[in-house]
């Protein structure tokens, strides 16, 4: 008699089920080909190195964008590091901070007023004199124009000319209105009035809130990485402090030069003009130019050959001396910049940012040097920075 059947185990039985089948081994672990591992790593520096490309485009757009904010804020800077040893002695003297910053910053602006009222009599001054020297400058400009054209002359002689030359194509072009030059001026003064006039209040409020906002900015990393912040931030301040000493003693040794040298041309203003090429000149590349207006033009009518011979020969010799022998002894050793790098990031940043660019590249590139010589990822950088 065969045995009987659980109808509901059988119907359990048939509800379960199957166990899944086993996937082999070789499916999961298959070894991937050699040219599909290039693939995937080419396809990975490839992405890699397209967000970098964007990162930068990103930074450089921001950063031209923002020109007007970005050099108002490290102006402003500057000046600040500038202003603090007066506001610390008078602070060591009992003054409140807020005192010795405002102290400071009414200084600064007096003798910023102080400038330009002598530089606007100045040329009240060279306007009123000028018809007197204006038949000598006509007639050395006419020595010149006659050098030009026998130069001229003579190279078409040498070279000849061709007859057969095809007629050049003349475009006539409206020339522009101007209305539309005086308002796109002005808008570009209101602009920079609007920024400098920022600078002062910038700088009080650095001044008044130094310690606050040196804390505060360590305190946006995390714990761990609090001691490396403070020390760099500490480092880059220690930099941009002996930047600035460094400018100011080179500048004074120009300076006394330059106004020993005017005085014996007998240039009016000497120990003005002296003072202000001696300081222009330490601006990178263009300095040498702006350090000759002062003399040439406070001397015109009183030097002669000779002496503007002089003035070009001391003003090119200390420009020469100042950025080859004094600026890397004086300030490039203690930045520990290459001078690769400083020309470099000085192209860069007077590209982006023009002439103020010049004046701010150096620290600029301080800084980033700092930064990435506390980085472990950017060390690399640094030292390429470095000497």
């Amino acid at each position: 008699m065969p045995p009987e059947t659980n109808p509901q185990s059988t119907v359990t039985a048939t509800k379960q089920e199957a166990p899944p089948a086993e996937v082999p081994e070789n499916a999961i672990l298959a070894p991937v080909s050699e040219e599909e591992a290039e693939i995937l790593h080419a396809s990975i520096r490839a992405g890699s190195v397209a967000q970098v490309v964007v990162a930068v485009v990103a930074v450089l757009f921001l950063i031209y964008t923002l020109k007007l904010v970005l050099v108002t804020t490290l102006t402003a800077t500057l000046l600040a590091f500038m202003i603090e040893p007066l506001v610390s002695l008078l602070c060591r003297i009992h003054v409140p901070r807020a005192g010795g910053a405002l102290i400071g910053v009414l200084l600064m602006l007096g003798l910023a007023f102080g400038l330009s009222y002598f530089f606007y009599s100045r040329a009240v001054d060279f306007a009123t004199e000028l018809p007197k020297y204006s038949g000598k400058i006509r007639q050395t400009l006419g020595k010149v124009r006659s050098q030009t054209d026998k130069l001229e002359a003579s190279t078409k002689s040498v070279m000849g000319q061709d007859s057969k030359k095809p007629p050049v194509a003349v475009e006539v072009q409206s020339s522009p209105r101007l209305s539309n030059i005086m308002s796109e001026g002005a808008s570009t003064l209101t602009e920079t009035v609007l920024a400098v006039s920022f600078i002062p209040f910038l700088v009080f409020f650095m001044l008044t809130w130094k310690e606050h906002v040196h804390s505060s900015t360590v305190k946006l990393f995390p714990k761990e990485h609090r001691m490396m912040a403070y020390r760099t931030v500490s480092r880059i301040t220690a930099m941009i402090r002996t930047f600035i000493t460094g400018n100011v003693t080179v500048g004074i040794v120009n300076a006394i030069v330059s106004t020993l040298v005017f005085w014996a041309l007998g240039i009016p203003y000497f120990y003005f003009v002296g003072v202000i090429s001696g300081f222009v000149s330490l601006v990178p590349y263009l300095g040498v130019f702006l350090a000759l207006l002062p003399p040439l033009a406070g001397g015109l009518g009183v030097m002669n050959k000779t002496a503007v011979l002089i003035v070009f020969a001391t003003v090119v010799g200390l420009h020469i001396v100042t950025m080859n022998v004094l600026y890397p002894k004086i300030v490039g050793k203690r930045l520990r910049l290459n001078p690769l790098a400083v020309t470099l990031s000085l192209l860069f940043w007077a590209w982006i940012w023009g002439g103020m660019g010049l004046i701010l590249a150096v620290p600029i590139v301080g800084a980033t040097k700092v930064i990435c010589d506390y980085v472990d990822s950017l060390r690399g950088v640094g030292e390429w920075l470095g000497e």
